[in-house]
């Protein structure tokens, strides 16, 4: 569809000031409580643990991965995979990164239906995200050479980011549960106390944002193609 000043300008450099504040905001909060300690004394591993046994969760493997903010659930295996930084660390950032991944993990063994939804959509997600953009350029291309056959791929591209975009929604709820379960077991569970919750919970805060920044960046890419290939009017007008 050739170079748009327009989308530089609406779309790209905004999402890109929003993920990068997010990411920003994300690394400033966690260094601020990685110095900070705990009444417990809990490493991250230890505190998850500790979380998903006072659950009635005593299925789940816990293990160290290389790199930094790297933590994740992988419910293929039913294993949390916490990094180095958070691993073995005492302090709040770690023991809220532990915790919110094990959130994850009562969400799997309870059969939470975002959580559901969101590893149903991961496969599809996988092949949407790596051949949407190439089919919008030969799309556009197909656009200048041949319309009546540029239309119908530029649409094909749009489908398959809207994919991604419906993923990157439904995390949304899936992230903000697992933080609100870890906040309330954090406490029941004697992790931390109620004036150290604080810290935790703005750790996750801060890496909630992240995911909004992305969802947010995403939808105002797809609505970009949208009206770029007319649908987005065609939608209006019939409206």
């Amino acid at each position: 569809m050739g170079f748009d000043m327009n989308y530089m300008l609406m779309v790209m450099l905004p999402g890109m000031v929003l993920s990068g504040l997010a990411s920003m905001m994300v690394k400033r909060t966690f260094a601020k409580y990685e110095t900070v300690g705990t009444q417990a004394n809990m490493t991250g591993a230890e505190a998850a643990k500790l979380m998903l046994e006072r659950q009635g969760v005593t299925d789940c493997k816990i293990e160290a991965v290389s790199g930094r903010l790297s933590d994740h659930y992988d419910p293929r295996v039913k294993t949390l995979r916490l990094s180095e930084p958070v691993f073995n660390a005492r302090s709040i950032s770690a023991i809220g990164v532990a915790c919110h991944e094990a959130g994850h993990a009562l969400q799997h063994a309870q059969g939470y239906k975002w959580l559901k939804m969101r590893s149903a959509l991961v496969p599809v997600t996988n092949i949407s995200s790596k051949m949407s953009m190439p089919v919008i350029m030969a799309g556009g291309l197909l656009m200048a050479l041949a319309p009546v056959f540029g239309m119908p791929v530029l649409l094909l591209g749009c489908a398959l980011f809207a994919a991604a975009v419906v993923f990157s929604v439904v995390t949304l709820p899936v992230e903000w549960d697992a933080s609100a379960r870890a906040k309330t077991a954090m406490v029941d569970a004697g992790i931390v106390t109620p004036q150290e919750v604080g810290g935790a919970s703005n750790v996750l805060n801060a890496a909630f944002l992240t995911y909004l920044a992305s969802a947010i960046a995403s939808i105002m890419t797809l609505l970009y193609y949208l009206h770029r290939t007319g649908v987005l009017r065609m939608l209006m007008n019939r409206r």
